[in-house]
């Protein structure tokens, strides 16, 4: 489900926040989890 698929990514992001990695690593991440969640509210409405 999407649900799944945005806590997955939400966690990885988190994780790479919290552990250093590139910027250029937590901002691709960040775009694929904006992504996923305007994915979600699209299949809401």
């Amino acid at each position: 489900m999407l649900n799944d698929e945005i806590c997955k990514l939400r966690n990885k992001l988190n994780e790479s926040i919290v552990s250093g990695k590139d910027y250029s690593i937590v901002y691709q991440l960040s775009i694929e989890l904006d992504k996923l969640i305007a994915e979600y509210y699209k299949r809401q409405k």
